[in-house]
């Protein structure tokens, strides 16, 4: 679990490999990651874009913007969570993701939460420094 807070927003990840989707053979893996915001502010906020930085082991990055998540900008009152699941493929067995969600208050102000940097590891896998 990989967990930060930016302005009272608190952003955990946890992400799982899952071989049932991979195939080390072709050169693709597959990792999901399950994501919860808290609202630990006192302002209400929406969730209006995303941002990934994908490294993996053989230093390839991409790059990952858009509106919102999993199809939806929500809107997240003080003291309430929201989660989500999404997933990950890389070329390599390790990796890292890190980012930031586009947040704007119900006082029109906007901000970046700080996604934490998390490893993607196949279990068992050398570990390689990303």
């Amino acid at each position: 679990m990989y967990r930060s807070i930016t302005r009272g927003i608190r952003i955990t990840v946890t992400p799982q490999f899952l071989p049932e989707r991979s195939s080390p053979d072709d050169n693709q893996y597959f990792w999901s990651y399950r994501v919860e915001i808290v609202n630990l502010s006192p302002d209400t906020v929406q969730l209006r874009t995303r941002y990934w930085h994908i490294t993996d082991e053989n230093g390839h990055v991409q790059e990952v913007r858009g509106p919102g998540v999993i199809g939806e900008q929500p809107v997240i009152e003080p003291g309430a969570a929201f989660e989500y699941t999404s997933g990950c493929p890389l070329a390599t067995p390790t990796g890292i993701m890190v980012g930031h969600y586009g947040m704007v208050t119900d006082r029109d102000e906007s901000f970046d939460a700080e996604i934490p940097a998390f490893s993607l590891d196949v279990p068992n896998a050398k570990r390689t420094m990303n």
